[in-house]
């Protein structure tokens, strides 16, 4: 049986994926935020499939501490992992910082994605070869030049649009450095646009993300539409590709910034920074 381990499962996207995999008969270990939303969340996913191997475990992935606590639980619960789906995301209403001084944005969408994504590798080498990570990203990436390298917490001059849309980018910029790490071991990493799904996504955030939602929605797609280009690499599209951006089951065409070797390596190497000032090794 293989293993997935999937984030921001409690509702849209993520509940899909982990349903769908459940049904295929993977076991998955899931994450979600709000207890009320996770339970809820199970309690579909067992309705739909009541022979799924499914666990949901709460963590509020804001705090580096309590992804690290996620990674240690899975940890206990399986000696491999054959895939990661990092797909938890957060699009701003406001600047907030988070309990370790990182704008929340940053945190939920790259910084905890980096960090959970290096705690597992071990898990991951174990499953190789063909163990994958799939990273959500979105077409939002498109929006922004480059990296506010300068001020990636944005602590000088706030901006929404800029808050998400960075993320994303760092997101495919993640991907793009995990494959030349891990190609070596057997690991894929992919990112995926999934569309313009509705969600509570539309609700917050700044100017572009809304119009995004706003004048995409007679074009919206469902979660399943969403979530099928993830499922459709988990179970083995695109055999053998690694480091690259994916959506409607395709390889997409995607900025400069986003194929820059560079600039991954730059993201890695202060993400790591960040880490070792929050965390305790």
């Amino acid at each position: 049986m293989k293993t997935a381990v999937v984030t921001g499962a409690s509702s849209g996207i993520g509940l899909v994926v982990a349903r769908e995999l459940a049904r295929a008969g993977w076991r998955v270990i899931a994450q979600g935020r709000d207890p009320g939303r996770t339970a809820a969340a199970l309690a579909a996913i067992k309705a739909a499939v009541p022979a799924a191997q499914i666990e949901l475990i709460g963590a509020d992935l804001s705090a580096m501490a309590n992804v690290a606590a996620f990674a240690d639980a899975v940890a206990t619960r399986t000696s491999r992992l054959d895939l990661l789906v990092n797909n938890a995301g957060f699009s701003p209403a406001r600047r907030v910082e988070t309990a370790d001084g990182l704008e929340q944005c940053f945190a939920v969408n790259h910084l905890a994605p980096f960090l959970l994504t290096n705690r597992l590798v071990p898990l991951l080498k174990a499953a190789a070869p063909g163990a994958q990570i799939i990273n959500t990203a979105s077409i939002a990436h498109t929006f922004i030049r480059d990296m506010k390298w300068d001020d990636l917490q944005q602590t000088k001059r706030f901006s929404l649009n800029d808050a998400y849309t960075q993320s994303k980018l760092a997101n495919i910029l993640h991907v793009r450095e995990l494959a030349r790490r891990l190609q070596p071991h057997g690991i894929r990493a992919n990112a995926v646009h999934p569309g313009l799904v509705q969600t509570n996504f539309d609700s917050h955030g700044g100017l572009i993300v809304k119009l995004m939602y706003v004048f995409g929605k007679p074009f919206s797609l469902t979660p399943e539409q969403g979530a099928d280009t993830i499922l459709w690499l988990a179970q083995d599209g695109a055999p053998g590709v690694t480091g690259e951006y994916f959506a409607k089951r395709a390889i997409a065409k995607t900025t400069p910034a986003a194929q820059s070797e560079a600039g991954a390596q730059r993201l890695w190497t202060i993400s790591e920074a960040l880490l070792a000032e929050i965390l305790v090794p």
